[in-house]
């Protein structure tokens, strides 16, 4: 009872087939390679965002106040500052606190975009303001931009 016949392959967590074949694997290798770069953009675009966001209510980012809001330590902080001037995103000025570049500014504004996009989509789908304020923060660095168009598409006619 409940075992399966012998000519039945074991797949490890499997308990039905597949409903689908599997894809090509250059498919697959397509897919888990756009999947890494979103992870990686993410805290790059996670940081200018807050960076913006701060620069925007009280006029500076300060190291401290981007360690409290993201949750982490300041030398993750600034570690992750000095990666973020190397690539052009920030300026940091002694006693100061952290400064958009143009280029900087130009990923916040846009990754702020998808955000909105995403947050729309989800409430016209029917989920609380609250939920898609939450996930719309991690959805909107994981969409392609034929997603991000058919979520805007959506979110335009039913809103």
């Amino acid at each position: 009872m409940g075992q399966k016949p012998a000519s039945e392959p074991h797949r490890a967590g499997a308990e039905a087939p597949l409903d689908r074949p599997l894809v090509d694997a250059e498919v697959h290798v397509e897919s888990f390679r756009q999947a890494r770069e979103a992870r990686r953009l993410e805290l790059v675009e996670d940081y200018v965002e807050l960076i913006a966001d701060l620069i925007g209510d009280g006029g500076e980012a300060r190291q401290v106040d981007i360690a409290a809001r993201l949750g982490v330590a300041q030398p993750t902080v600034a570690k992750m500052l000095k990666r973020l001037a190397e690539d052009g995103l920030v300026q940091q000025r002694p006693y100061r606190g952290v400064f958009l570049t143009a280029a900087g500014q130009a990923l916040a504004e846009q990754s702020r975009e998808r955000h909105r996009i995403v947050e729309r989509f989800l409430r016209a789908v029917g989920v609380s303001a609250e939920t898609a304020r939450r996930d719309a923060e991690g959805i909107e660095h994981h969409v392609s931009a034929e997603t991000l168009e058919a979520f805007r598409r959506f979110a335009d006619a039913k809103l």
